[in-house]
């Protein structure tokens, strides 16, 4: 029942949902449906005005950001955040120093991640060099070095190509089973790839869950809120 208002503008209206550890669920929905205010009360950016969001059993909702984080929380942004000036490595160096104590197994750690999403080669470039697929992966990156129990990856291929959405879904599948992933897209092609018809969505409209299901349900569901939506 997770409720955020913004003065008399309900944004996220008692929405419910859980992910079970390892799995991967596809949060869909129209633009303006509550997907990101959603991450954002989860995620420890906004506090929610009623509700409950829960880690492992534990009350997470209302923690600043950064604790969140150290509880294990991890996500990315709509438009990517990285540290334009420092290099590749050193962007996911910071992220893994959260649990890390020093630089040399930080920087190990980062190595590790950066091969799992193919930027290893790419680790001495500065992070503003990078085209938008890699600015992108590298986001995910960071927030991998983190070690989260639960990813939130808003809107990861946004922009990219056919071929390009294909990799990263390739990419992101191979973390299925040591991650939790709650994956925001308007991209139903790479959605359906990574719920592979047996994996759970959520389709929100105007901040309420209008649907539930398996993924090759998720495009009917969003094809009916889009239909609401307009309507």
């Amino acid at each position: 029942s997770l409720t955020k208002r913004f003065g008399g503008f309900t944004a996220v209206d008692a929405v419910s949902f859980q992910v079970a550890p390892g799995e991967i669920l596809g949060l869909l929905g129209p633009n303006g449906s509550g997907k990101s205010t959603t991450f954002n009360c989860i995620a420890g950016m906004l506090k929610p005005t009623s509700g409950s969001v829960k880690l492992a059993g534990q009350e997470i909702g209302g923690l600043s950001a950064d604790e969140t984080c150290r509880r294990g929380i991890g996500r990315t942004f709509q438009i990517v955040r990285p540290f334009p000036g420092l290099t590749v490595e050193d962007n996911v160096v910071v992220g893994a120093l959260l649990r890390r104590p020093d630089v040399p197994s930080a920087t190990r750690h980062a190595h590790e991640v950066l091969a799992r999403l193919d930027l290893y080669d790419k680790r001495h470039q500065v992070a503003s060099s990078l085209t938008l697929p890699d600015r992108k992966r590298l986001e995910v990156a960071r927030a991998l070095a983190t070690d989260p129990k639960l990813l939130l990856l808003d809107e990861p291929v946004a922009g990219m190509t056919d071929e390009e959405t294909e990799r990263t879904a390739e990419l992101f599948l191979t973390l299925e089973g040591q991650h939790s992933l709650v994956v925001v897209e308007h991209d139903m092609k790479f959605v359906d790839q990574l719920t592979q018809g047996r994996k759970t969505v959520t389709v929100l409209h105007e901040g309420r869950v209008l649907a539930e299901g398996h993924g090759d349900m998720g495009e009917v569901f969003a094809r009916r809120a889009k239909v609401v939506h307009v309507a």
